[in-house]
């Protein structure tokens, strides 16, 4: 198993006036884990290149933060790219996050600029 250490990005939706909702990042934090399983996949589209997925595993070595908080993550940082999460489940003490295509929403660094 390849060690995981990055940033796990939490993000909620707020309301900002009747009707109107906008992203917001509650937190990113470091977390130390596993990369449990390491694969590609092909995803052909509409566009003329192919879209990058991966069907990749990470366990987390979660804390009490995560744990409450599990249902607001939305991205990994991996490889030097952010990754959409598409499913967490629960194993204490882990979380396993399991990623898909490239994130491209709201970070951290988009809040402070």
């Amino acid at each position: 198993m390849a060690k995981f250490y990055g940033k796990v990005g939490y993000v909620d939706t707020i309301e900002v006036s009747d009707g109107v909702f906008k992203e917001t990042v509650i937190k990113e934090q470091n977390y130390y884990g596993d990369l449990i399983s390491n694969r590609k996949r092909s995803e052909n589209g509409e566009n003329l290149n192919d879209n990058i997925n991966v069907n990749n595993s990470i366990s987390i070595l979660a804390d009490a933060y995560a744990y409450n908080h599990f249902f607001f993550i939305k991205y990994v940082e991996w490889m030097g790219a952010l990754w959409k999460v598409t499913d967490v489940e629960v194993q204490r003490p882990r979380l396993i996050l399991n990623i898909g295509g490239l994130y491209n929403g709201i970070t951290k660094s988009d809040e402070t600029s």
